[in-house]
């Protein structure tokens, strides 16, 4: 099973193959093949597995959106969560919903969007599941306001090594090993978690294009505070004085008195529509329907990249305020594009995304430089601001400048490049995002997440025998 796999796809137990199955990244970058891949359809059936795994133990695992390697287990098992995806119960007044792991956002965007209600919490894709959510700690572009996923979870259900089910409480030792703890902590089974409430399904979005990297950090740091989300796209292929131009974005949900009578009529409507059909992503979203095989080698090249990203900030509008948007326009734009990470071809994508701190500008301003001298070819780069660093002990955001940018895997040189970030990164305290990461040396781990040698300790205290493990906590000894 390859992350390629249709999203929020539904299988039964004898869909899944009896032998070793390959089993990938979003990104495609690190294969490995599992000795078993199991799809528990209930708490005892987890609980069995996780007794009877093996020597090479287990791994929990979503709708397989993480790019790098954590949620694979070379020689082990892999537990398939999306099995567990009931929405057990629903507080519509408090605004509170308690569901299984293997539920995705997308499932509960199309149930409580009508009922006023939006997830806290959502990246750029609603095709992960909430188990993922918490493992990874996901976040998203309110980050500035709201934290990261697990700052809404109230309480959640844990199946630890030893085959017993605990329930983790925020503020506890275990909750904090647990958000961002990439699964490594025992399988998350279900969670309670508290909602957004909102008067629409659509999103008032205010657009402006930024000239340089200067002008677009001084717009988000004066503005964002008006905004309960806020992204700007970059072009990092600009060098000289247009180097870090950017298209920044920022909006909230849209209150009843902004819309138009025709969205009065369903203003809770949750449908999802195809990604715009603009030059550049048209093409884009054709090219994701072919095989990977049949991808023109060199699509995503430095020239076609570079005309794409000049043809996106050109066809942005200089400044416009209040454009109605729906949620997954606004939120998720690729997930109108079926397997678009395909466009990649057969070598795949890194997905690279990094934090500094406020106060390491010119550290930024030195990354972006050098990734623009490398002439690496992203059209998908975003910079954000993140607010308070949140409470898990391997949980990404800190309070700084995070940018997110996608590579060609068979980039030449990517290799050292991304090296030097790392160096760059961790010499001005920040860090990678784990959840995209499948190529992070070991020894600067501890240098970007100060906590890990406590994580490591309560792992060794909850699981002696090594029952989670996965690709990454080999590789980076966690």
């Amino acid at each position: 099973m390859s992350a390629d796999r249709p999203a929020d796809s539904r299988t039964v137990a004898a869909d899944i193959p009896a032998g070793p199955v390959t089993v990938t990244g979003w990104g495609r970058t690190a294969p490995s093949a599992a000795r078993r891949l199991v799809r528990p359809r209930n708490h005892e059936e987890a609980a069995e597995e996780v007794r009877c795994c093996g020597a090479r133990g287990s791994i929990a695992r979503g709708l397989g959106r993480a790019y790098g390697d954590a949620a694979q287990n070379a020689g082990g098992a892999v537990l398939d969560m999306t099995g567990l995806d009931r929405i057990r119960a629903i507080d519509a007044e408090a605004g509170i919903v308690v569901c299984d792991a293997g539920v995705s956002l997308h499932h509960l965007m199309e149930v409580l969007l009508p009922l006023g209600w939006f997830v806290p919490v959502t990246p750029g894709t609603r095709y992960v599941t909430v188990g993922g959510a918490i493992g990874a700690d996901i976040h998203g572009k309110n980050h500035h306001v709201s934290g990261s996923f697990s700052r809404h979870v109230r309480s959640l259900q844990l199946l630890t090594a030893d085959g017993e089910v605990r329930t983790a409480l925020p503020g506890t030792e275990l909750f904090d090993a647990t958000a961002g703890g990439m699964g490594l902590t025992g399988v998350i089974l279900s969670a309670t978690i508290g909602l957004h409430p909102v008067e629409s399904s659509l999103m008032s979005v205010d657009t402006e294009r930024t000239p340089d990297l200067d002008d677009l950090m001084a717009r988000l740091t004066a503005g964002d505070d008006r905004y309960r989300y806020s992204v700007a796209w970059i072009d990092l292929l600009a060098r000289g004085g247009s180097a870090g131009r950017a298209v920044l974005t920022r909006g909230d949900h849209a209150p009843l008195d902004a819309l138009p009578p025709r969205a009065l009529r369903r203003p809770l409507e949750f449908r999802p529509r195809p990604l715009p059909g603009a030059p550049g992503f048209a093409g884009l979203a054709g090219l994701a329907g072919l095989a990977p095989d049949f991808v023109p080698r060199g699509l995503v090249g430095r020239t076609s990249v570079s005309c794409f990203n000049d043809l996106w900030y050109r066809r942005a509008p200089r400044s416009r305020t209040g454009e109605l948007q729906p949620v997954s326009a606004f939120f998720h734009p690729l997930d109108g594009v079926p397997h678009w990470n395909r466009v990649y071809g057969r070598s795949g994508l890194v997905q690279y995304q990094f934090v500094v701190g406020f106060g390491q500008e010119e550290a930024l301003h030195r990354i972006v430089r050098r990734i623009a001298r490398h002439r690496c070819p992203s059209f998908l780069a975003v910079l954000k601001r993140f607010g308070a660093a949140d409470p898990g002990w391997l949980s990404f955001p800190m309070s700084g400048w995070t940018l997110a940018l996608d590579v060609p895997a068979g980039l030449p040189g990517l290799g050292p490049l991304l090296d030097a970030l790392d160096e760059d990164v961790a010499e001005a305290g920040g860090r990678v995002y784990l959840a995209k990461d499948s190529r992070l040396r070991p020894e600067l781990l501890t240098a970007m997440y100060p906590e890990v040698q406590r994580f490591r300790a309560l792992r060794a205290e909850l699981d002696p025998r090594g029952v989670f493990v996965s690709d990454l906590s080999r590789r980076l000894s966690l």
